[in-house]
């Protein structure tokens, strides 16, 4: 028999992404024969027992701010057994039914942490720029990171042809290489510098200089664009430009993208994308479900367990790695 849920808590965790204010309205409106409840600070507002409760005209005109109503953090003590206990006392205690948990890998790691202490229902909600979440075709935030990084570096494209001048643009993706390979494909990059094309532990330096050497030679002085991952090259673009300034003999600069690739409104496919997710994730609290993910994938809703989504089994679209190999391959 389902449980009866009469109180849903909400709270966005991790990096903050375009499109979560909209995947909070979403939940929020579909949850209107419960009482809502949003937790701030992610985790911490669990330990803190620091939260407000959500209602229609708080959630109404949010779906196009960036950032997120009830900010976000890291909580690197929710790791331990004690944290995850407290938190569970505090939601018993608020009598909290059901966590709609909004975030990352990492947040659904802390949620399944919860889940060991906490016998209430748990639904994770994708959200994140990396795009690197399995279980789902993508993940809110990450259209609009790329748009802005894209939008960056058409940018710097101008100013790289105008001195004929090498840059790398060094843009998100710790541990993928989503943001880079899109950005680098839709902006004609020269070189795309990521996880999936060059691990870091085999990180090769000749071949990103001869290819750099050997195009210019075919071309002449002309302006040259490469996308990088954070963390594809040891000491990041800025030492990788400087190194290849050296041994090239020609003048490179790193444009590091940072934070601003967070930020902003969220374009249309982010809040299409989190409006069904966050409704969808409420319909699911609905029907009993529990220690799941809400994403999609081929354009329809999909359930994942919680402790699959954070597994990093998730790839590239490899149809993009071999169009950017052999671009790489026809401009060198």
């Amino acid at each position: 028999m389902t449980k009866l849920v009469k109180k849903i808590a909400l709270l966005t965790s991790g990096g903050d992404a375009p499109g979560m204010n909209a995947a909070i309205r979403s939940a929020t409106l579909t949850a209107h024969d419960y009482e809502v409840i949003g937790y701030k600070h992610g985790f911490n507002g669990l330990l803190d027992q620091d939260c407000i409760v959500l209602n229609d005209a708080d959630v109404r005109h949010i779906i196009h701010q960036g950032g997120t109503i009830l900010k976000s953090a890291r909580c690197p003590a929710f790791s331990e057994v004690q944290s995850s206990k407290i938190a569970a006392e505090n939601l018993s205690k608020n009598q909290i039914d059901a966590l709609i948990v909004i975030g990352g890998d990492g947040s659904f790691r802390g949620a399944c942490h919860l889940a060991q202490y906490w016998s209430g229902q748990i639904i994770g909600i994708p959200g994140t720029i990396d795009n690197d979440v399995d279980g789902t075709d993508h993940t809110i935030g990450f259209y609009t990171a790329m748009e802005t990084a894209l939008d960056a570096t058409d940018k710097i494209r101008d100013t790289a042809d105008a001195f004929e001048r090498i840059f790398i643009v060094e843009v998100m993706g710790r541990h993928s290489g989503f943001l880079a390979t899109s950005i680098g494909i839709a902006c004609g990059a020269e070189q795309i510098i990521c996880p999936e094309l060059h691990a870091p532990e085999h990180f090769d330096l000749q071949t990103i200089t001869q290819h750099v050497e050997s195009t210019r030679a075919r071309r002449g002085k002309s302006s040259y664009i490469i996308v990088m991952s954070e963390n594809s090259y040891p000491d990041g673009a800025v030492a990788l430009a400087h190194l290849l300034s050296e041994q090239i003999g020609i003048d490179c600069r790193a444009c590091v993208l940072g934070h601003i690739q967070r930020g902003g409104s969220p374009v249309a496919s982010d809040r299409i994308l989190a409006t069904k997710l966050g409704a969808a994730a409420v319909e699911a609290i609905a029907s009993g479900k529990s220690k799941l993910m809400i994403g999609e994938s081929q354009g329809a809703i999909a359930c994942i367990p919680l402790d699959q989504a954070s597994t990093h089994q998730k790839t590239v679209d490899t149809t993009l790695l071999k169009l950017q190999q052999h671009v790489f391959d026809h401009q060198g």
